[in-house]
Protein backbone atom coordinates (compact mmCIF):
# COMPACT_ATOMS: atom_id res chain seq x y z
CA UNK A 1 0.00 0.00 0.00
CA UNK A 2 1.15 3.35 -0.79
CA UNK A 3 2.09 6.12 1.94
CA UNK A 4 -0.34 8.45 1.84
CA UNK A 5 0.77 9.95 5.06
CA UNK A 6 2.45 13.50 5.12
CA UNK A 7 5.93 13.85 5.68
CA UNK A 8 5.94 16.58 7.73
CA UNK A 9 4.07 16.54 11.55
CA UNK A 10 1.02 18.07 12.17
CA UNK A 11 2.39 20.42 14.92
CA UNK A 12 4.89 21.48 12.26
CA UNK A 13 1.63 22.41 9.96
CA UNK A 14 0.08 24.60 12.49
CA UNK A 15 3.57 26.23 13.28
CA UNK A 16 3.94 27.16 9.22
CA UNK A 17 0.50 28.19 9.23
CA UNK A 18 1.38 30.76 12.14
CA UNK A 19 4.27 32.17 10.76
CA UNK A 20 2.71 32.50 6.84
CA UNK A 21 -0.16 34.75 8.82
CA UNK A 22 2.68 36.79 10.64
CA UNK A 23 4.18 37.56 7.18
CA UNK A 24 0.92 38.38 5.64
CA UNK A 25 0.46 40.94 8.72
CA UNK A 26 3.93 42.00 8.30
CA UNK A 27 3.49 42.89 4.86
CA UNK A 28 -0.08 44.56 5.95
CA UNK A 29 1.27 46.69 8.33
CA UNK A 30 3.80 48.42 5.71
CA UNK A 31 0.74 48.36 3.14
CA UNK A 32 2.05 46.17 0.69
CA UNK A 33 -0.56 44.48 -1.50
CA UNK A 34 -0.64 40.70 -2.47
CA UNK A 35 -0.79 39.67 -5.79
CA UNK A 36 -1.32 36.60 -7.56
CA UNK A 37 0.39 35.85 -11.17
CA UNK A 38 0.18 32.72 -13.75
CA UNK A 39 2.36 29.75 -12.56
CA UNK A 40 2.15 28.66 -16.26
CA UNK A 41 4.76 31.29 -17.82
CA UNK A 42 5.15 31.86 -22.07
CA UNK A 43 9.01 32.12 -21.61
CA UNK A 44 11.42 30.33 -19.44
CA UNK A 45 14.37 31.76 -17.33
CA UNK A 46 17.73 32.33 -19.09
CA UNK A 47 19.47 32.05 -16.10
CA UNK A 48 22.02 29.52 -16.79
CA UNK A 49 22.52 28.12 -13.20
CA UNK A 50 18.54 27.38 -13.10
CA UNK A 51 19.51 24.95 -16.02
CA UNK A 52 16.02 22.63 -15.51
CA UNK A 53 12.98 24.94 -15.83
CA UNK A 54 9.58 22.76 -15.52
CA UNK A 55 7.78 22.73 -19.51
CA UNK A 56 4.70 21.29 -19.93
CA UNK A 57 2.09 21.43 -22.75
CA UNK A 58 -1.39 22.71 -23.47
CA UNK A 59 -3.32 19.90 -24.65
CA UNK A 60 -4.29 19.19 -28.16
CA UNK A 61 -7.67 20.37 -27.62
CA UNK A 62 -6.72 23.20 -26.53
CA UNK A 63 -7.13 26.48 -28.97
CA UNK A 64 -3.55 27.28 -28.50
CA UNK A 65 -1.52 24.22 -28.21
CA UNK A 66 2.01 25.49 -27.27
CA UNK A 67 4.74 24.87 -24.49
CA UNK A 68 4.53 26.34 -21.59
CA UNK A 69 6.78 26.94 -18.71
CA UNK A 70 6.03 26.47 -15.02
CA UNK A 71 7.78 29.44 -13.27
CA UNK A 72 11.25 29.46 -11.21
CA UNK A 73 9.73 32.65 -9.83
CA UNK A 74 7.26 35.00 -10.50
CA UNK A 75 9.17 38.07 -10.97
CA UNK A 76 8.85 38.68 -14.86
CA UNK A 77 4.93 38.75 -14.13
CA UNK A 78 5.60 40.87 -10.81
CA UNK A 79 7.37 43.54 -13.13
CA UNK A 80 5.17 44.16 -15.35
CA UNK A 81 2.76 45.13 -12.13
CA UNK A 82 4.70 46.98 -11.42
CA UNK A 83 4.97 49.12 -14.44
CA UNK A 84 1.47 49.11 -14.65
CA UNK A 85 1.62 51.25 -11.30
CA UNK A 86 0.61 48.77 -8.81
CA UNK A 87 3.29 50.14 -6.26
CA UNK A 88 4.48 48.03 -3.73
CA UNK A 89 3.51 44.49 -4.19
CA UNK A 90 4.69 40.74 -2.63
CA UNK A 91 3.42 37.02 -3.81
CA UNK A 92 2.93 33.56 -1.80
CA UNK A 93 3.34 30.81 -3.94
CA UNK A 94 4.79 28.23 -5.87
CA UNK A 95 7.85 28.01 -7.65
CA UNK A 96 9.43 24.82 -9.93
CA UNK A 97 12.60 23.95 -10.46
CA UNK A 98 13.52 20.41 -11.63
CA UNK A 99 16.63 18.36 -11.24
CA UNK A 100 16.21 19.91 -7.31
CA UNK A 101 16.05 17.23 -4.92
CA UNK A 102 17.35 16.59 -2.00
CA UNK A 103 18.43 17.59 1.92
CA UNK A 104 17.04 21.46 1.07
CA UNK A 105 15.69 21.10 -1.87
CA UNK A 106 12.23 20.07 -3.52
CA UNK A 107 10.82 20.42 -7.77
CA UNK A 108 8.30 21.99 -6.04
CA UNK A 109 8.29 24.94 -3.44
CA UNK A 110 7.09 28.11 -1.87
CA UNK A 111 8.46 30.81 -2.55
CA UNK A 112 7.42 35.12 -1.32
CA UNK A 113 8.72 37.49 -3.55
CA UNK A 114 7.94 41.48 -3.13
CA UNK A 115 9.23 44.53 -4.70
CA UNK A 116 9.58 47.82 -3.32
CA UNK A 117 9.55 50.86 -5.03
CA UNK A 118 11.78 53.88 -3.77
CA UNK A 119 13.74 51.44 -1.82
CA UNK A 120 17.45 50.95 -2.85
CA UNK A 121 20.07 47.87 -1.73
CA UNK A 122 20.68 48.68 1.94
CA UNK A 123 16.76 49.11 2.40
CA UNK A 124 15.93 46.19 1.06
CA UNK A 125 18.59 44.30 2.95
CA UNK A 126 16.83 46.71 6.22
CA UNK A 127 13.35 45.27 5.05
CA UNK A 128 14.96 41.59 4.70
CA UNK A 129 15.75 41.58 8.52
CA UNK A 130 12.87 43.07 9.94
CA UNK A 131 10.75 40.52 7.99
CA UNK A 132 12.95 37.62 9.35
CA UNK A 133 12.83 38.24 12.77
CA UNK A 134 8.69 38.88 12.85
CA UNK A 135 7.87 35.88 11.27
CA UNK A 136 10.90 33.65 13.03
CA UNK A 137 10.58 35.49 16.49
CA UNK A 138 14.54 35.53 16.17
CA UNK A 139 15.88 38.93 17.10
CA UNK A 140 19.38 38.25 16.87
CA UNK A 141 21.47 41.34 14.61
CA UNK A 142 22.60 40.48 11.26
CA UNK A 143 25.92 40.23 9.89
CA UNK A 144 27.03 42.07 6.51
CA UNK A 145 29.54 40.80 4.31
CA UNK A 146 30.71 40.75 0.99
CA UNK A 147 31.30 38.21 -1.37
CA UNK A 148 34.87 38.90 -2.26
CA UNK A 149 36.14 38.87 1.42
CA UNK A 150 33.50 35.91 2.42
CA UNK A 151 35.60 34.19 -0.30
CA UNK A 152 39.20 35.66 1.10
CA UNK A 153 38.47 34.94 4.14
CA UNK A 154 36.85 31.16 4.51
CA UNK A 155 37.96 29.81 1.01
CA UNK A 156 41.53 31.59 1.14
CA UNK A 157 40.73 33.16 -2.82
CA UNK A 158 39.93 36.44 -4.64
CA UNK A 159 36.69 35.65 -6.35
CA UNK A 160 36.91 38.44 -8.23
CA UNK A 161 40.23 38.54 -9.67
CA UNK A 162 41.79 35.19 -9.35
CA UNK A 163 42.12 33.23 -12.21
CA UNK A 164 39.85 29.74 -13.22
CA UNK A 165 42.56 27.92 -12.69
CA UNK A 166 43.33 28.74 -9.06
CA UNK A 167 39.35 28.58 -8.84
CA UNK A 168 39.13 24.90 -10.14
CA UNK A 169 42.09 24.22 -7.99
CA UNK A 170 40.45 25.36 -4.59
CA UNK A 171 37.49 23.52 -5.55
CA UNK A 172 39.90 20.35 -5.97
CA UNK A 173 41.72 21.01 -2.71
CA UNK A 174 38.01 21.13 -0.77
CA UNK A 175 37.39 17.73 -2.05
CA UNK A 176 34.84 18.95 -4.62
CA UNK A 177 34.22 16.40 -7.65
CA UNK A 178 31.97 16.90 -10.68
CA UNK A 179 31.60 14.53 -13.34
CA UNK A 180 32.10 16.63 -16.07
CA UNK A 181 34.30 19.72 -15.24
CA UNK A 182 34.73 20.69 -19.05
CA UNK A 183 31.36 21.88 -18.81
CA UNK A 184 31.23 24.01 -15.88
CA UNK A 185 32.25 28.05 -16.55
CA UNK A 186 33.51 30.81 -13.42
CA UNK A 187 30.42 31.30 -12.09
CA UNK A 188 29.55 27.58 -11.90
CA UNK A 189 33.09 26.71 -9.71
CA UNK A 190 32.23 30.14 -7.52
CA UNK A 191 28.62 28.84 -7.05
CA UNK A 192 30.29 25.00 -5.72
CA UNK A 193 32.47 26.85 -3.43
CA UNK A 194 30.52 29.06 -1.96
CA UNK A 195 27.76 26.49 -1.24
CA UNK A 196 30.68 23.70 0.08
CA UNK A 197 33.20 25.87 1.26
CA UNK A 198 32.06 29.60 2.44
CA UNK A 199 28.48 28.88 3.36
CA UNK A 200 29.04 26.43 5.94
CA UNK A 201 31.85 28.46 7.81
CA UNK A 202 28.98 31.93 8.01
CA UNK A 203 27.92 32.74 11.32
CA UNK A 204 25.57 30.06 12.78
CA UNK A 205 24.31 32.64 15.38
CA UNK A 206 23.52 35.21 13.53
CA UNK A 207 21.56 36.15 9.89
CA UNK A 208 24.45 36.57 7.38
CA UNK A 209 24.18 38.59 4.55
CA UNK A 210 26.74 38.44 1.75
CA UNK A 211 26.62 41.52 -0.36
CA UNK A 212 28.08 42.55 -3.89
CA UNK A 213 27.98 39.64 -5.97
CA UNK A 214 29.86 39.35 -8.94
CA UNK A 215 28.71 41.52 -12.01
CA UNK A 216 28.64 38.20 -14.50
CA UNK A 217 26.00 36.77 -11.47
CA UNK A 218 23.94 39.71 -11.24
CA UNK A 219 20.92 38.21 -12.90
CA UNK A 220 18.38 41.15 -13.43
CA UNK A 221 20.27 43.57 -10.46
CA UNK A 222 21.94 46.97 -11.71
CA UNK A 223 25.45 47.14 -11.67
CA UNK A 224 27.11 49.35 -8.59
CA UNK A 225 28.32 52.57 -9.76
CA UNK A 226 31.25 52.56 -7.75
CA UNK A 227 32.12 49.55 -8.74
CA UNK A 228 31.53 48.34 -11.93
CA UNK A 229 32.75 44.53 -11.04
CA UNK A 230 30.12 43.88 -8.65
CA UNK A 231 26.54 44.04 -8.64
CA UNK A 232 23.37 45.38 -6.21
CA UNK A 233 22.65 42.01 -5.47
CA UNK A 234 22.64 39.99 -2.05
CA UNK A 235 22.08 36.40 -0.27
CA UNK A 236 20.69 35.84 3.16
CA UNK A 237 22.02 32.91 4.76
CA UNK A 238 21.06 31.52 8.56
CA UNK A 239 22.64 28.68 9.84
CA UNK A 240 25.06 28.49 6.44
CA UNK A 241 21.43 28.03 4.72
CA UNK A 242 21.10 30.36 1.80
CA UNK A 243 16.98 31.89 2.76
CA UNK A 244 16.49 34.91 0.51
CA UNK A 245 18.12 36.44 -2.68
CA UNK A 246 17.73 40.49 -3.73
CA UNK A 247 18.10 42.67 -6.27
CA UNK A 248 18.34 46.50 -6.62
CA UNK A 249 16.60 46.09 -9.80
CA UNK A 250 17.85 46.71 -13.38
CA UNK A 251 14.99 48.87 -14.60
CA UNK A 252 17.40 49.27 -18.70
CA UNK A 253 15.39 47.39 -20.99
CA UNK A 254 18.51 47.17 -23.60
CA UNK A 255 21.04 46.07 -21.10
CA UNK A 256 18.62 43.04 -19.68
CA UNK A 257 17.85 42.05 -23.40
CA UNK A 258 21.80 42.16 -23.84
CA UNK A 259 22.18 39.91 -20.63
CA UNK A 260 19.09 37.85 -21.55
CA UNK A 261 21.43 37.15 -25.13
CA UNK A 262 24.64 36.57 -23.37
CA UNK A 263 22.68 34.36 -20.55
CA UNK A 264 21.52 31.93 -23.90
CA UNK A 265 25.23 32.26 -25.38
CA UNK A 266 26.35 31.17 -22.00
CA UNK A 267 23.87 28.29 -22.15
CA UNK A 268 25.02 27.36 -25.17
CA UNK A 269 28.44 26.86 -24.15
CA UNK A 270 27.40 24.89 -21.37
CA UNK A 271 25.68 22.43 -24.04
CA UNK A 272 21.90 23.12 -22.72
CA UNK A 273 19.41 24.23 -25.25
CA UNK A 274 18.44 27.92 -25.11
CA UNK A 275 15.55 29.43 -23.57
CA UNK A 276 12.79 31.89 -25.11
CA UNK A 277 13.30 35.64 -24.18
CA UNK A 278 10.25 36.95 -22.09
CA UNK A 279 9.51 39.89 -24.54
CA UNK A 280 6.53 40.82 -22.30
CA UNK A 281 8.81 42.03 -19.52
CA UNK A 282 11.10 43.49 -21.73
CA UNK A 283 8.05 45.44 -23.09
CA UNK A 284 7.28 46.70 -19.46
CA UNK A 285 11.01 47.81 -19.06
CA UNK A 286 10.41 50.11 -21.58
CA UNK A 287 7.19 51.31 -20.67
CA UNK A 288 8.89 52.48 -17.65
CA UNK A 289 9.82 50.18 -14.48
CA UNK A 290 10.18 52.31 -11.42
CA UNK A 291 12.81 52.44 -9.34
CA UNK A 292 12.90 49.67 -6.88
CA UNK A 293 14.47 46.92 -4.63
CA UNK A 294 13.12 42.95 -4.56
CA UNK A 295 13.53 39.66 -2.75
CA UNK A 296 13.08 36.34 -3.29
CA UNK A 297 12.81 34.62 0.04
CA UNK A 298 12.60 30.39 0.00
CA UNK A 299 9.57 30.04 2.95
CA UNK A 300 10.38 26.23 3.43
CA UNK A 301 14.02 26.74 4.05
CA UNK A 302 13.15 29.35 6.70
CA UNK A 303 10.11 27.20 8.17
CA UNK A 304 12.96 24.06 8.53
CA UNK A 305 15.73 26.48 9.84
CA UNK A 306 13.23 28.00 12.63
CA UNK A 307 11.51 24.76 13.55
CA UNK A 308 15.20 23.35 14.00
CA UNK A 309 13.93 20.15 11.46
CA UNK A 310 16.36 18.26 9.73
CA UNK A 311 15.33 18.69 6.01
CA UNK A 312 12.91 20.42 4.11
CA UNK A 313 10.08 17.76 3.72
CA UNK A 314 10.19 17.90 7.07
CA UNK A 315 8.58 21.10 6.53
CA UNK A 316 6.45 20.57 3.81
CA UNK A 317 3.10 18.63 4.01
CA UNK A 318 3.76 16.63 0.65
CA UNK A 319 7.61 16.85 -1.16
CA UNK A 320 7.70 15.24 -4.70
CA UNK A 321 7.94 11.29 -4.00
CA UNK A 322 4.69 12.10 -2.19
CA UNK A 323 2.84 14.13 -4.54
Amino acid sequence: MPDWRPSAELAVLRARARMLARLRAFFAGREVLEVETPVLCNAGVTDPHLINPVTTCLLPGDRDPRRLYLQTSPEYAMKRLLAAGSGAIYQVGKAFRGGETGRYHNPEFTLVEWYRPGLDYAGIMAETAALVAEVTGRRAPEVRLSYAEAFRRHAGIDPLRAPLPAIVERAAAAGIGVSDPGRLQRDDWLDLLLSHVVAPQLSADRPTFLTGFPASQAALARILPADPAVAARFELFIEGIEVANGFQELTDAGEQRQRFEEDNRRRTMAGLPEMPIDERLLAALEAGLPECSGVALGFDRLVMITLGLPSLRDAMAFPADLA
